[in-house]
């Protein structure tokens, strides 16, 4: 049974930083594509980021490149987002998903298209 479990959620002032975690659970993760949505209140759940099995190929939503990086560290089964300079309306749950293929495909900003998902985090930024 495949788990996913985010951290490093919390409370953050506009400008500011954060890191997310996903520690994966279950099944080789290297051998599947990583990705992060979000969901803010009253919206559709929406794509921010995926990386494939090897870490060298990835994509961003539009809203948050040149911010945001993905990376992932296979020996630890971990998958990161790290969030710069953060806005208001980076305000969502934010949830790492595994995607049912190894390599980064045509619809990876389907989040149907993720085999399993974790619970979700809250990430809020003051302004």
């Amino acid at each position: 049974q495949v788990q996913l479990e985010e951290s490093g959620g919390g409370l953050v002032q506009a400008g500011g930083s954060l890191r997310l975690s996903c520690a994966a659970s279950g099944r080789t993760f290297s051998n599947y594509a990583m990705g992060w949505f979000r969901q803010a209140p009253g919206k559709e759940r929406e794509f921010v980021a995926v990386i494939n099995w090897s870490g060298d190929s990835v994509s961003y939503a539009d809203s948050v490149k040149g911010r945001f990086t993905i990376s992932r560290d296979n020996a630890k089964n971990t998958v990161y987002v790290q969030m710069n300079n953060l806005k208001p309306e980076d305000t969502a749950v934010y949830y790492c998903a595994q995607s049912r293929l190894s390599y980064i495909g045509s619809y990876y900003n389907q989040w149907a298209k993720y085999a399993y998902w974790g619970q979700g985090i809250q990430v809020t930024v003051s302004s």
